[in-house]
């Protein structure tokens, strides 16, 4: 069955990562960068993990898996190398109704991690359904290639040119017919070849086409 793609809000929510190895550590240095409040549980954990935790605000729990410390999770992510422990976390999860995500496990997932390039506000997620990471990984790297840093700068730019359309222009149309001109690629390449100040003019003067000199 097709998944649902969402962007999913976690800041200040309590997320629990049952697992303390390498793999365990990559999921809680995502949900740290999203703002999740990290609850880790394992009895022993990698030397990067235990570093993580004395660094960072992750509470780590050393002990057995247990589902209490299930409580109040908005999300888990099982990632202990015990696929019976796995399923146990699973099931927990079910009958709590929290959402799980079990490393390596598409079909004991209710959400899966997609790749991610990250450029600023910019973010662009790709997903396998979770039976291929690797493949989504491989369509990460290429798609750095492609969108730099330089989009994220131009995502700030046109937020700001948006707060400005709304308040000078008052008709839906316009404003969306002027919105496909600002993120146009000839609108990228302005700003791409002559900098934020030379866009800016650039884009105030296609408001002004419309709304004449209060742009």
């Amino acid at each position: 069955m097709a998944k649902y793609p969402i962007f999913l809000e976690i800041g200040g929510r309590r997320v629990v990562v049952v697992g303390g190895g390498l793999v365990a550590l990559r999921k809680v240095e995502g949900l740290l960068e999203a703002g999740a409040r990290v609850v880790v549980v394992a009895k022993q954990t990698c030397g990067a993990m235990a570093r993580l935790c004395q660094e960072q605000p992750v509470e780590l729990v050393r002990d057995r898996y247990s589902k209490e410390y299930l409580g109040q999770a908005a999300l888990v992510i099982a990632a202990t190398n015990d696929p019976q422990l796995n399923q146990q976390i699973y099931n927990d999860c079910q009958r709590l109704q929290i959402w799980c995500n079990v490393v390596d496990r598409p079909e004991l997932c209710d959400f899966f991690v997609p790749a991610v390039v990250r450029r600023g506000d910019l973010v662009v997620a790709i997903g396998t359904e979770g039976f291929c990471p690797a493949y989504a990984s491989h369509l990460r790297k290429r798609l750095e290639e492609v969108i730099t840093p330089l989009h994220g700068e131009f995502l700030k730019e046109l937020e700001t040119i948006r707060k400005l359309l709304q308040r000078l222009v008052a008709d839906q149309t316009l404003r969306k017919g002027l919105l496909g001109q600002m993120v146009s690629d000839r609108s990228f390449g302005v700003f791409k070849e002559k900098g934020k100040v030379a866009w800016r003019r650039y884009a105030r003067g296609l408001i002004r086409q419309v709304v004449g000199d209060e742009a």
